[in-house]
C-alpha cells in the first residue's frame, strides 16, 4: 500500500471504492424512489394502498433510521469486525432486504416490512465503513485526499442518478400492466426492487473480489478501541467550547433544511404523480414519476465542479463568503425552490383534486436546479465546518452528531407529508418555503457572533 500511497494520481482502490458505493446508491436509490409511490398506490395499481401521510410517516421514519444506524455500525466496526468485513455484512443485508420487498404484497405485508428493517441495518454497517477506508487510502498529509473524496462523491450521485432511470423503467414502463390507450392498469413495483436487489450484489461480488488486490490490508482489522490508561485529555478550552457550540446551533438549522429538502421522495413526488403534466409530446411519451429522483444528482454531478471553481475563484480575489454565510445561503435557495412548487400549484388554479388539470414540467425542473444549489452550498460546507471546530480526539463524535440532525430531518418531513392533502400543497410548500428563508436570513444575522465563537477558523 506504500506504493499507492506515494504514486502520482489516485489508488486504484479509491477507484473500486467510487464503483462499490455507487452500486451500494444505486440500490438505495432506486428503492427510495419507488418507495412512495409502492405505498400509496391502490391494490389494484400493484401498490399497497396506504393513505399519504401513513405513507409519509414509513418514508420517514425508514430515511430517518437510515442516518441514525451509521453510529453503531461505525462503533462495531472500529472495536470489532473492521471496515472491510462491515461493508460486506451490510451489503449482504440491504441486498436480502431488496429482495424482501420484491417478495411482498398487501396480502405479504410482512416481507415488506422485515425489507426495510434489513436494509436499515445493513445501512448502518456499509454507510460509514466505506468512507472511512477512502481516507485511509491517503497519508494524513497527503495533498490529494480532498479531490479522492470528490471523486468519490461523484460514485454517490452517478448511483443516485441512474438508479431511479433503470428501477422506475421497470417499475412504471417495462413490467408495468397498461390498457389500449397507454394509461397504467397496474405497476410492476417489485420488478424495480427486485433490481435494486441485483445492483446490491453486484457491488458486493467485484468488492470482495478485488479488495486484496488494490486495498491490501486496509480496513481488515479493526481500530485499536484503547488508550493508554496514563494518557490523560485535558479538559476543553473555551475556543473549544464555542467551537462545539456553534456545531449544535447549525445542526438545528440543518434539520430544517434537509426536512425541507427530503420533500423531494415524498409531498413533491406525490404532486409529480398527480398533478405535474409529465407528458413529452413530440416524443409522444410519459417520464416516469420516479425518474425525476435523478434530477438532483444529474444537477450535484452538473454544477459540483462549477461550485468549486466558483469558491477557489473567490478565495484567490479575498471575496468567498464564510461557511455560515455559505450555509444560510442554502437554506435561503431551498425557500426560493418552493416558490417554482406554489407557482406550479397557482398554474392549476390552486389545490383542486382535479388530476386532469396539470401544471408545467418546468416548475418541477426549477424546482430540483435551485434546491440542488442550496444543497451545494450547505451539504459539503457543514461536513467540512465539523472537521474544522471539533477537536482531533472529538471528531467522530462530533460528525455523529451531526448526522443525527438528518435523522431528526427525515422524521420531520415525513410527519409533515400527514398534512400534503389535509391543508393542501400551497399551503405545505409556502410553510416550507416562509420557514427555511426566515431561518436562512436568522443564519445570516447571528454570522458575526457565530464566526466570533469559531475564532479564526472561516
Amino acid at each position: 500500500m506504500e506504493q499507492q500511497i506515494v504514486q502520482k494520481g489516485h489508488p486504484k482502490g479509491l477507484y473500486l471504492l467510487f464503483a462499490t458505493e455507487m452500486w451500494e446508491r444505486f440500490s438505495y436509490y432506486g428503492m427510495r424512489g419507488l418507495l412512495t409511490l409502492y405505498l400509496t398506490k391502490s391494490l389494484i395499481e400493484g401498490g399497497l394502498g396506504f393513505d399519504d401521510g401513513n405513507a409519509g410517516l414509513i418514508y420517514g421514519i425508514y430515511t430517518g433510521l437510515v442516518y441514525l444506524t451509521p453510529i453503531f455500525g461505525g462503533y462495531l466496526a472500529d472495536k470489532y469486525i473492521g471496515q472491510r468485513r462491515s461493508i460486506t455484512i451490510g451489503g449482504i443485508t440491504m441486498a436480502i432486504g431488496q429482495f424482501c420487498l420484491f417478495f411482498s404484497s398487501h396480502e405479504n405485508i410482512t416481507m415488506f416490512y422485515l425489507g426495510l428493517i434489513l436494509l436499515i441495518i445493513g445501512n448502518g454497517f456499509f454507510k460509514p465503513n466505506i468512507s472511512t477506508i477512502v481516507g485511509q487510502l491517503y497519508a494524513p498529509d497527503d495533498t490529494r485526499k480532498d479531490s479522492a473524496f470528490t471523486i468519490f462523491y461523484m460514485g454517490i450521485n452517478l448511483g443516485a442518478f441512474l438508479a431511479p432511470l433503470a428501477c422506475g423503467f421497470l417499475a412504471e414502463d417495462y413490467f408495468a400492466v397498461k390498457d389500449a390507450s397507454g394509461a397504467v392498469l397496474s405497476y410492476g413495483f417489485n420488478y424495480g426492487f427486485l433490481a435494486a436487489g441485483i445492483g446490491m450484489v453486484i457491488g458486493q461480488i467485484m468488492f470482495n473480489l478485488l479488495a486484496q488486490k488494490y486495498l491490501g490490508d486496509i480496513g481488515k482489522r479493526p481500530a485499536s478501541a484503547t488508550k493508554a490508561k496514563d494518557v490523560v485529555e485535558a479538559p476543553l478550552t473555551k475556543p473549544e467550547k464555542d467551537r462545539l457550540t456553534v456545531i449544535i446551533i447549525m445542526m438545528l438549522f440543518n434539520i430544517f433544511f434537509w426536512a425541507g429538502f427530503e420533500q423531494a421522495g415524498s409531498s413533491i413526488s406525490l404532486y409529480t404523480d398527480r398533478f405535474i403534466n409529465r407528458h413529452i409530446d413530440f416524443l409522444d411519451w410519459t417520464v416516469p414519476t420516479s425518474w425525476f429522483q435523478s434530477v438532483n444528482p444529474l444537477f450535484i454531478v452538473l454544477l459540483g465542479p462549477l461550485f468549486t471553481f466558483l469558491w477557489t475563484r473567490l478565495a484567490k480575489a479575498g471575496k468567498e463568503p464564510n461557511t455560515i454565510v455559505k450555509m444560510a445561503f442554502g437554506m435561503i435557495l431551498l425557500g426560493v425552490g418552493f416558490f417554482l412548487m406554489i407557482g406550479a400549484g397557482l398554474e392549476r388554479g390552486g389545490d383542486s383534486p382535479d388530476e386532469a388539470i396539470k401544471a408545467n414540467l418546468l416548475w418541477l425542473i426549477g424546482t430540483y436546479l435551485i434546491h440542488t444549489m442550496g444543497e451545494l452550498c450547505l451539504s459539503p460546507v457543514g461536513l467540512s465546518m465539523v472537521t474544522k471546530l471539533s477537536p482531533l480526539r472529538l471528531g467522530s463524535m462530533m460528525m455523529g452528531v451531526w448526522f443525527l440532525s438528518s435523522f431528526v430531518a427525515n422524521f420531520l418531513s415525513g410527519y409533515l407529508v400527514q398534512y400534503f392533502s389535509k391543508m393542501g400543497a400551497i399551503t405545505i410548500f409556502a410553510i416550507i418555503a416562509g420557514v427555511v428563508i426566515f431561518l436562512g436570513l436568522l443564519v445570516l444575522v447571528l454570522s458575526k457572533k457565530l464566526l466570533q465563537m469559531m475564532h479564526n477558523v472561516r
